[in-house]
């Protein structure tokens, strides 16, 4: 140690480290190499596409994307690196050195920034914009709001025809009449979409929770837009919904809704609803989520093979790319969506195969594994963002489910591939992955209140170790229908984390900021919000000064020093 300046680093400087800092900058290009975007390719006159083995590429001289062969192989060298013990035990220390570093920083700093947000800003927590990065549109309302919604339709419009079965229409009240549910009977008790502790590690009883009384015909009656009075409950509700958003005046939602690739019409179905119904608001952005439910369309006859469900999902936005005029409510739909995201139970066994079939060959009942999904979905999105760029039009990010619950390889995938993740908490169990997602700042959703019912219980949660350690993590609703009691169920996220970690109005209002620049939100809008994310700006986010220049030089002394120590290795 010949410098003056002490540092932590020294110990770390030892030849045995070559091959971890080798391993983790390996790592790093590697999620360059697959995030990289197509500037150089974007020409003028490229309006044109092709489709080859369930991937749509953009006419275009040079331009080859990445097979699904050299995806899984970038895959396993971070496997390799995510299982090399020596890294794993230097990733650890790093955690615990940036994990102890914020703790003493808040021991010193707390005073002083509660000095700096009163002198330098007249906003409070209550006053700063928020933004739900992952809350289910069918599932955004709470039980109780739901509740009160089919009493007031089963009491004052009973008689609207809501559903056909074999040619026989039936009302409302018809509905109900079969299922022997009378109106004193409609209870929070009864309805039953709260997820309690009969849902813990059991995916498929929380599944169950989306219908009313565990009843499918309900749940298709108020919570689905392509059932047969054309989604006229949901719509009503959503606008209900709306109205609440708007009231909370500093909050913003990005509302996920689904679109399932069993059918060429579902987009044109979707946009037509929301659309014709003026479905569009200043406080939402809408993802697109598509299920990873290929074994049950298949089981139910409604696609041949994956690939269909790929051309049924992609192919319409392909076109209304290069033709508005093909579908001018999908268009107008496209400059609302901000991002896609893929979603089911991760919990699922997946098959282990030497070798993979192309999409139209996947013919067989078993589903995809998480990175098949990832690696068709991603690719297909970076091409049609390539496209969409040379038009002028709006682009798209990638922002899965992943880490919730499965295997370790999801986060690895997801790591490739996204702008962020929802959940994340399995990253708890890889030092490697956390120390990598903390070097790369990918956002991360988490959503305590959901994990405690499902997976994880709260007291158990990785969400104040990731905060502590300066992981780019924010807090999100998930399912309010089954997860939360009260109006405003991310406020509510907010208030039980902070009562259980002690957060102060600078942790929460970093948690805040960090959801706005997580968000698909415009950029005009974001610079209106919290000012420019390349520097803190007290007077909108309450964040202190003091805070962000603590994160920003703790990231950079960590960034620097990896890719130093390998630059100096070579």
């Amino acid at each position: 140690m010949e410098s003056n300046t002490f540092t932590w680093s020294f110990f770390e400087d030892l030849e045995s480290n070559t091959k971890i800092f080798k391993r983790l900058k390996e790592a790093i290009k590697l999620r360059e190499k697959h995030m990289k975007e197509f500037n150089e390719y974007c020409d003028d006159d490229i309006f044109d596409f092709t489709y080859d083995a369930g991937l749509f590429i953009p006419k275009m001289k040079n331009y080859k994307p990445i097979t699904i062969k050299e995806f899984i192989n970038d895959g396993n060298i971070i496997l390799n690196t995510v299982y090399h013990k020596p890294t794993i035990s230097f990733c650890y220390r790093r955690l615990e050195y940036l994990k102890h570093n914020f703790l003493m920083y808040k021991n010193i700093m707390t005073a002083r920034e509660k000095v700096d947000q009163r002198k330098n800003s007249k906003k409070d927590f209550y006053k700063i914009v928020k933004v739900d990065t992952h809350i289910h549109h069918s599932a955004a309302m709470n039980s109780k709001h739901l509740l009160k919604f089919i009493k007031y339709k089963l009491k004052n419009e009973g008689d609207d025809i809501v559903h056909e079965k074999g040619g026989e229409e039936y009302r409302l009240k018809d509905i109900f009449k079969q299922l022997n549910i009378s109106l004193d009977e409609i209870r929070i008790e009864n309805i039953d979409t709260h997820a309690h502790t009969d849902s813990y590690h059991r995916f498929d009883q929380f599944i169950t929770k989306f219908s009313p009384y565990g009843e499918n015909v309900l749940r298709e009656i108020f919570l689905k837009y392509d059932n047969y009075s054309k989604g006229k409950y949901l719509c009503e509700l959503t606008k209900q919904l709306f109205k609440n958003f708007e009231e909370t005046k500093y909050q913003y939602y990005e509302l996920r809704i689904s679109v399932y690739g069993y059918s060429k019409g579902e987009w044109n179905t979707l946009s037509n609803w929301i659309i014709n119904n003026k479905l569009l608001n200043k406080h939402v952005r809408w993802i697109i989520q598509f299920p990873r439910l290929y074994h049950v369309h298949k089981k139910a006859k409604k696609v041949e093979n994956f690939g269909e469900m790929i051309q049924n999902f992609f192919k319409p936005l392909f076109d209304v790319t290069l033709d508005s005029n093909k579908d001018p409510n999908l268009a107008k739909l496209l400059q609302e969506i901000g991002s896609f995201d893929t979603v089911d139970d991760e919990s699922l066994r997946e098959i282990k195969l030497l070798e993979y079939s192309p999409p139209d060959q996947w013919d067989f009942p078993d589903n995809p594994p998480y990175f098949y999904y990832i690696y068709y979905f991603y690719y297909n999105i970076k091409s049609l963002n390539v496209l969409r760029k040379a038009k002028g039009l709006n682009t798209f990010s990638f922002r899965p489910h992943c880490g919730e619950i499965g295997d370790i390889d999801h986060l690895v995938y997801g790591f490739l591939t996204s702008k962020g993740i929802s959940h994340g908490i399995q990253l708890r169990k890889s030092f490697t992955l956390q120390y990598l997602y903390y070097l790369t700042q990918i956002g991360i959703y988490m959503s305590p209140l959901s994990n405690n019912t499902l997976f994880l219980k709260i007291n158990k949660s990785p969400f104040y170790d990731f905060f502590l350690i300066g992981l780019s993590i924010s807090l999100s609703t998930d399912d309010p229908l089954q997860f939360h009691y009260f109006k405003d169920p991310l406020m509510e996220e907010y208030c039980v984390c902070s009562q259980m970690w002690k957060l102060s109005s600078c942790d929460q209002c970093e948690l805040a900021r960090n959801s706005v620049m997580h968000s698909d939100f415009s950029e005009e809008q974001k610079l209106k919000w919290i000012g420019s994310t390349e520097k803190n700006e007290i007077a909108k986010t309450n964040v202190s000064d003091y805070r962000i220049f603590y994160r920003e030089n703790m990231l950079k002394e960590e960034q620097n020093y990896i890719l130093k120590k390998n630059d100096e290795t070579k």
